[in-house]
């Protein structure tokens, strides 16, 4: 546990406080975990004497996630194998989508940041808000113990979680990767039929994809599997270049 004695933070207005409490579905008993949770190390750094920042509790708060999203999955899925649980937990914990809960819940709104990430646009950062709401989730933990934290990461996740088959990588790529170009480009994927094999009984199918700088192609004994393969090729490609940056 953190004391609370121990948490000196800048405090933030009441109603913001409140605002965030609201959006988080959780009443803290201690509102210096949550503060703690909104505050950046770059704004730690420029106040005057001891303040916590939110990386401690980023570092909880990923295991904490972690524990709880696959606690779901084994009890989701009690005849799924390891690596199928594995690949699903994997598909959830990643900084694009932690960041686009983040978003969801307008965690930029209320960040706190030094003078030179705030002038940067450090409250649209993929990595901010993707650590910010694992430190989240740990200050719920800390605050109000695994059940509340559990809830609320349900409840994040609960649309992605029934995708879910259990028997493949059982993911809907199409719904995610639409999500994701929709709200950076504004444009839709396209998904063409480039070749087909087999006979007609049991043709395999290949599909390209496009999708504004992404293309990838999947194949599939059915046009929709082969579209579901290509849009998690795309998926694959957009996860590996954005960890290079």
């Amino acid at each position: 546990m953190i004391p609370e004695k121990h948490l000196k933070q800048v405090r933030m207005n009441k109603n913001r406080l409140a605002k965030i409490e609201e959006a988080l579905g959780h009443k803290f008993k201690s509102i210096e975990l949550l503060e703690q949770a909104f505050t950046h190390s770059s704004f730690a750094n420029e106040q005057p004497g001891s303040i916590r920042d939110n990386e401690r509790l980023e570092f909880l708060g990923d295991a904490v996630l972690s524990l709880i999203l696959g606690h779901t999955l084994v009890d989701m899925f009690p005849d799924s194998k390891e690596g199928n649980l594995s690949r699903m937990r994997a598909s959830m914990v990643n900084d694009i989508r932690l960041a686009s809960i983040a978003r969801s819940l307008n965690f930029g709104d209320y960040i706190q940041l030094g003078k030179g990430e705030m002038q940067t646009g450090g409250n649209k950062k993929r990595s901010i808000l993707a650590d910010a709401f694992e430190a989240v989730i740990a200050a719920i933990y800390l605050d109000g113990g695994f059940e509340a934290a559990g809830k609320f990461v349900k409840s994040q996740f609960s649309n992605m979680l029934n995708t879910f088959d259990g028997y493949s990588t059982s993911m809907d790529y199409k719904s995610q990767l639409q999500e994701y170009i929709q709200q950076r480009h504004n444009v839709q994927p396209n998904y063409t039929v480039t070749d087909e094999s087999g006979p007609d009984h049991c043709k395999t199918f290949t599909i390209q994809l496009q999708a504004s700088d992404v293309t990838a192609e999947g194949t599939g004994k059915s046009k929709k599997l082969a579209e579901q393969n290509a849009a998690r090729n795309a998926w694959d490609l957009i996860n590996r270049e954005n960890s290079e940056d």
